[in-house]
């Protein structure tokens, strides 16, 4: 069994900001396993949000000795980055080995397409309006916040977009103070869900808060470890991939997260449709689903996801699994 990791760079379509910064182009990591003849492949994007940067996640990676499978992995890597492109670089092989999907083979049910999100940068208030408008005919558009003067700019989103399902993000950017100023006014403008408000430090001031709108864990909810710090906080919680370790995990946090009572989101970090192809297979009846990664770049890989009116669609046996 050998394994190669590399580093790929996409560019973006245009500048993309959330309130921790901005970037014109998603730098990933592919991971390449090749074991009698078959390769399979998985991607994962480093976060400097969890300590993880390209250079740490590829010596992660690099320090790896076959033959691997999926449970022996567990006690090699952490959920992170570098697991996650590890395990899907696995689900892939066996797929390729066995002639089988990896949905079958993880005893799932057919995937289907499912309506994804479209993401709006954080920007001024007039720029997030024309955003808004042009992608007014989208079911569901998600909104980048997280500063303390996000208001107008939820106005002005809801005003370029009067018949959209509007989500937010606010990237932890949020204090207590801010989040109970602002819950009425999600609700006066239609908002669905609101994510990870609080730094997941601060999260604690969420109990006994009232949430007049579903309040989502994202950087407070990594695997199923985190479950047990989430009660009382949050109604959803947002399962990522590279914050899992994997679609291994990833499906076993989605089941323990419904039997204890949490609606279930399926996001992603800006990457290609390699790294959004298993995440599909989680996000199939999801209370929301935001996989619009490949959406956001000016260049993908080859045999990419379609999405039209339908929704993401499961990817195509020459992309994965």
């Amino acid at each position: 069994m050998r394994i190669e990791v590399s580093r790929d760079v996409f560019r973006l379509a245009q500048v993309f900001t959330i309130s921790r910064g901005s970037r014109t182009e998603a730098q990933v990591l592919t991971v390449r396993i090749t074991d009698g003849g078959v390769t399979g492949w998985g991607e994962c994007v480093p976060y400097a949000r969890y300590g993880e940067t390209l250079e740490s996640v590829t010596a992660e990676i690099e320090a790896l000795r076959g033959p691997l499978t999926r449970d022996a992995l567990y006690d090699l890597l952490p959920a992170g980055a570098a697991r996650n492109a590890v395990d899907c670089a696995l689900w892939d092989l066996q797929a390729k080995q066995a002639g089988k999907p990896v949905w079958e083979l993880a005893g799932l049910a057919r995937p289907g397409p499912e309506i994804t999100a479209f993401t709006l940068s954080l920007d001024s208030p007039e720029k997030m309006r024309e955003q808004a408008a042009l992608h007014a005919h989208r079911p569901l558009l998600k909104i980048k916040l997280g500063t303390p003067d996000d208001m107008p700019r939820l106005e002005a989103v809801r005003a370029g977009a009067p018949d959209a399902q509007i989500i937010i993000d606010a990237n932890e950017g949020w204090s207590a103070a801010v989040y109970a100023d602002l819950a009425p006014h999600l609700v006066r403008l239609g908002v669905s869900l609101v994510e990870q408000p609080l730094p997941a430090g601060d999260d604690d001031a969420l109990v006994g808060m009232e949430r007049p709108v579903p309040v989502c864990a994202d950087e407070s909810c990594h695997d199923r470890a985190s479950l047990a710090a989430l009660k009382g906080k949050y109604d959803v919680v947002n399962i990522k991939l590279d914050k899992t370790g994997g679609l291994t995990e990833a499906l076993a946090l989605r089941d323990a997260a419904v039997a204890q009572g949490y609606e279930v989101m399926v996001g992603c970090m800006v990457g290609s449709s390699l790294a959004m192809a298993p995440a599909v297979l989680v996000a199939q009846g999801a209370k929301v689903v935001d996989l619009d990664g490949p959406l956001l770049l000016a260049e993908d890989r080859d045999n990419a996801l379609t999405f039209d009116a339908a929704g993401v669609h499961p990817p195509a046996a020459k992309l994965w699994g």
